[in-house]
């Protein structure tokens, strides 16, 4: 049985990645101690000094309750006590020094009173925002867990396919979304998988789940492609079941079934996917034509799962993408052109491909917007002695 090596090539859309940017984030430090202090005290010396200039020491006062509002979104809930202490002190310091004549002290102990409480009120902000950030690291941190089992990092090497490519959910600040693929070492040869669920976003989710899990499991136990795509279609039905009960929507996901081994041939079925792409000495080619029906939409087929057979000769690449890059339009409504972009591209890298196409689609848009979840997967045949 072949095996699956992990790669991590600085290109690569990696999960760990993502969770080493939490950690960094979490890592940003709020001002230092000495840092709040001198800050605190050039505000409050520039507002005693305008004050003096202007001859309205006390009413510019008012000016430094701003001070832990400020704390209260940059500092930590013990700097943002300290300068909330601090202004309150020296605001009640100053008012009792110039309250000397008598002269409007209902004003000045509202002004008191006033800085007092939005100093508590800082406070209490500050706590609230720590708390939230802690709790969104945790969720971002168990998300970027759960897209690490999900979808496995890329580039991925069997002894028959490298495998690499780029994975961006539509909503760019979620780790999980419903394009899906993977890959399996099996004692047949390599299975590659490639798949968009119905829907976007995390309502997509379970069904990626169940086709995942269905895939990883069937791929070796199957000698067959055409009865593992048979085990992934009963799971997205079982999928849907549960979801009928649960009140959830149905769904049906498209997919490609990719299978090589030691033979010049590789073999492929595709349920209503969009079609793979050849890229050899330079020549993109269509070699699967036949489209059967989506996962979990099997008992409306008119015929039974069929594999089609196309040559797959050393240093071609295969190139699987789902329509979240063949449908992607520019301002003008026209589609991205893929085969032309995939002859500008031909002599690229399999390893540099993926991004290539990324990023030329996003600027194909001007704007840099998408309305779907996008996979690219190359797929190299691995050189044997």
């Amino acid at each position: 049985m072949t095996g699956i090596r992990r790669k991590r090539p600085a290109a690569a859309v990696d999960a760990l990645d993502a969770l080493d940017a939490l950690d960094a984030l979490d890592a940003i430090e709020p001002p230092g101690n000495v840092e709040t202090f001198v800050g605190v005290l050039s505000v409050t010396v520039l507002v005693e000094v305008l004050g003096v200039l202007s001859g309205s020491e006390v009413w510019l006062l008012g000016l430094l309750v701003f001070l832990p509002g400020t704390a209260s979104a940059l500092c930590t809930v013990q700097q943002t006590k300290f300068v909330a202490a601090w202004t309150t002190l020296f605001v009640t310091f100053t008012v009792v020094v110039r309250a000397v004549d008598g002269d409007r002290w209902l004003d000045r102990a509202l002004l008191v009173l006033l800085t007092l409480a939005l100093g508590a009120a800082s406070v209490y902000a500050c706590h609230r925002r720590i708390g939230r950030e802690h709790e969104m690291l945790r969720l971002r941190s168990t998300a970027a867990a759960m897209q690490r089992h999900i979808l496995h990092p890329l580039p991925l090497l069997t002894d028959d396919v490298l495998v690499n490519g780029v994975y961006e959910p539509v909503q760019e600040d979620r780790l999980v979304g419903g394009d899906i693929y993977d890959v399996v070492a099996s004692p047949w040869g390599t299975r590659v998988l490639i798949g968009d669920v119905q829907g976007k976003g995390l309502a997509a989710v379970g069904a990626a789940f169940a086709v995942i899990g269905a895939f990883r499991e069937a791929a070796h136990r199957e000698p067959t492609l055409t009865a593992l795509v048979d085990a992934l279609d009963a799971a997205v039905v079982r999928h849907n079941s549960y979801a009928e009960q649960t009140g959830d929507d149905e769904r049906f996901v498209t997919a490609l079934v990719v299978g090589v081994d030691a033979h010049a041939e590789a073999q492929v079925v595709n349920c209503g996917h969009v079609p793979p792409r050849l890229v050899h000495d330079g020549v993109v080619s269509t070699p699967v034509l036949d489209t059967g029906v989506p996962l979990g939409l099997a008992e409306l087929a008119v015929e039974p799962t069929t594999v089609q057979w196309f040559a797959f000769p050393a240093g071609s690449t295969l190139v699987l993408t789902t329509d979240g890059l063949t449908e992607t339009r520019a301002a003008d409504g026209a589609f991205y052109p893929v085969d032309d972009r995939l002859t500008k591209y031909a002599d690229l890298l399999p390893t540099e491909l993926p991004q290539a196409l990324h990023d030329d689609s996003r600027a194909f848009t001007r704007d840099g917007r998408r309305h779907d979840d996008v996979a690219v997967l190359t797929v190299r045949r691995s050189p044997r002695s």
